[in-house]
């Protein structure tokens, strides 16, 4: 019997600096940081998700992987037989992935398959350019790049459409990264570092995200107005990352961090740049709103870039008191797709199946598509 032979590598600290608010775990100190602020390991169960799309046919795949909580322990837990690449047993780290990925490429694995974010789609590239066919497992907080599939699951299901010889189209999709530091300033620095080879499958491929759209000012002005003119007292306001909530905390005249999560109270800031927990402490007991906007070109509105506002927050405050804003421009730039929600919990997504208003000016809300992925 002829065994396709998948390639699997998991970042198992990918994702880690979300919840605590780091914006990423490039680098040791940082790493050192986001464990000391409580953060856990959530790659592993995203690699898993995939891989169990897999299970159907896993007599029909030989898995090359790496060793240890990078591959092995994963895909053994679900019942496949691996082969495990053990000339570097204890190494870890960026180098590792890019050996292991380059050793893979040496054995002729016929896809690949990695949970993490750009900085490991970037290790990956590093090592194969666009040698193999790869499909990324959403895992990281920095996910520009367009060789993620849209969720862990839809990588699963890609990597299954493949290997069943669907006559998926081969596309060259973006690897992006960005600068991790100049991102906890604030900065957004993105860098195009090369294309490789995916199976594209347009519903469950990731858009690469796209920037603001000339003309929208005044939209957004509008909507910072609306937002700031309905705010109620006493009501904790948690204002979501990015550019089109900026213009919300401009008009309360407070300093806002365009990457991060700030809490608003009576029209002033109580607390800058949270993480999960300290969303979860100040909210406690009190009532809540979270105003969240949307990622041009992909549409995610949790799970992407906002990590802070975790499926546990999200269910404190209620999808009753989540506002989303974004100007029309921005809906358009999704071409008729849903507006998406992936916060590792499934409970939580499912909620947000359906309809929800969009308020896209200062006198005009929408009604848009919502789905959990």
């Amino acid at each position: 019997m002829l065994f396709l032979k998948l390639g699997f590598i998991v970042n198992p600290i990918a994702g880690m600096g979300g919840k605590v608010g780091l914006k990423g775990t490039d680098g040791p100190r940082v790493l050192e940081k986001a464990i000391k602020l409580g953060a856990k390991p959530e790659s592993p169960d995203k690699a898993k998700k995939a891989l169990e799309i897999l299970i159907p046919i896993k007599d029909k795949i030989k898995i090359i992987t790496c060793l240890g909580d990078m591959g092995e322990e994963e895909a053994k837990e679900l019942g496949f037989e691996v082969d495990v690449l053990d000339e570097m047993k204890g190494e870890k780290g960026p180098e590792y992935t890019e050996k292991a990925a380059a050793e893979m490429i040496d054995i002729g694995i016929d896809l690949l398959l990695f949970a993490g974010g750009d900085g490991t789609a970037r290790n990956i590239y590093n090592a194969i350019g666009d040698k193999v066919p790869v499909i990324g497992i959403p895992a990281g907080v920095k996910i520009h790049s367009g060789v993620f599939a849209n969720h862990p699951r839809s990588a699963g299901r890609i990597a299954l459409k493949y290997i069943q010889d669907e006559d998926l189209q081969i596309k060259e999709m973006e690897v992006m990264d960005i600068d991790e530091e100049a991102f906890r300033e604030g900065n957004v620095t993105a860098k195009l570092y090369g294309y490789m080879k995916v199976p594209f499958e347009p519903k469950l491929v990731q858009n690469q995200k796209s920037g603001g759209i000339v003309g929208e000012e005044a939209a957004l002005d509008g909507i910072g107005d609306k937002i700031v003119e309905d705010m109620e007292p006493d009501v904790m306001y948690i204002i979501g990352s990015g550019t089109s909530t900026r213009y919300i905390m401009e008009k309360l005249d407070l300093p806002n961090t365009l990457l991060g999560i700030d809490i608003v109270k009576d029209r002033e800031l109580v607390a800058s740049d949270v993480n999960e927990g300290e969303i979860l402490e100040l909210i406690e007991g009190r009532k809540a709103k979270i105003i969240v906007t949307v990622i041009g070109g992909q549409g995610y509105i949790f799970g992407r870039g906002n990590q802070q506002l975790s499926a546990d927050v999200i269910k404190k405050v209620g999808k009753e008191n989540i506002q989303i804003i974004a100007s029309k421009q921005k809906l358009r730039s999704l071409e008729g797709g849903p507006l998406l929600v992936d916060t590792g919990d499934d409970e939580v997504n499912k909620m947000f199946t359906g309809y929800m208003k969009v308020r896209t000016s200062y006198n005009e809300e929408s009604i848009h598509k919502v789905k959990g992925l």
